[in-house]
């Protein structure tokens, strides 16, 4: 996918979710972070006004959907799955970006937990296929929608979504490629995945185990 520019407001949030995403893998996470400070260049007398008025605007609105993240957090963790995820799917289509974004992850990542993994897989494709959202958080997503309808999916369809994010540059290469090697060896296309499961067990920044399921399934292929 072409990078797109991303406004100061959404690189702050973005990069404050980062770690947290990253590490806990989707899993429940709150972070509270602080006002966004607005460099915006106003005539005096009239815009002063008018800009107090917006930031104040701005920053209740936050506060007010913080709030309703972490209300539909408190429903998952005391195991109203399915009120909660009734609100993150609301919130995912009427929040700002940044909290749009989490709310999916978190409706997919509860409909998964419930076994529901085609419509798992559904939210993940439309989180995917979202322009708001930056490329990093898409590309994630369309690995997690493919990862999710493996077993429905058609394996063609599954390993074209993918190819973008197998690119050399992508930081999610690793797992598209291993994906596109479990596809291939499902449509019984036994060399392509021999030679991606091979590429991973030789290539230096292959995750620990992403190499260990590589070099595993390489043994089932030569067997």
């Amino acid at each position: 996918m072409a990078e797109k520019e991303k406004d100061p407001e959404q690189d702050m949030l973005f990069r404050e979710i980062d770690e947290d995403l990253r590490e806990e893998q989707l899993a429940t996470f709150w972070k509270t972070w602080g006002n966004v400070i607005i460099g915006a260049a106003v005539a005096l007398v009239v815009a002063v006004a008018g800009y107090q008025g917006w930031r104040t605007y701005d920053i209740n609105s936050r506060h007010a959907e913080g709030e309703r993240f972490a209300s539909a957090l408190i429903l998952a963790r005391t195991e109203q799955t399915e009120q909660a995820i009734s609100s993150f799917s609301q919130m995912g289509q009427d929040s700002r970006d940044g909290y749009a974004m989490l709310a999916m992850f978190r409706e997919a990542g509860l409909l998964s937990k419930k076994g529901d993994r085609k419509a798992a897989s559904l939210v993940f494709a439309k989180l995917a296929n979202d322009g708001r959202f930056p490329d990093l958080y898409q590309d994630m997503a369309m690995v997690l929608s493919v990862l999710h309808d493996m077993d429905q999916g058609d394996a063609a369809t599954l390993a074209q979504n993918l190819e973008p994010i197998a690119a050399d540059d992508n930081p999610w290469r690793h797992s598209a490629r291993e994906l596109i090697a479990a596809l291939a060896f499902k449509s019984g296309d036994r060399d392509r995945a021999r030679d991606l499961y091979k590429g991973l067990s030789e290539e230096a920044g292959t995750p620990t185990g992403v190499r260990n399921r590589a070099t595993e399934m390489l043994a089932v292929l030569d067997r």
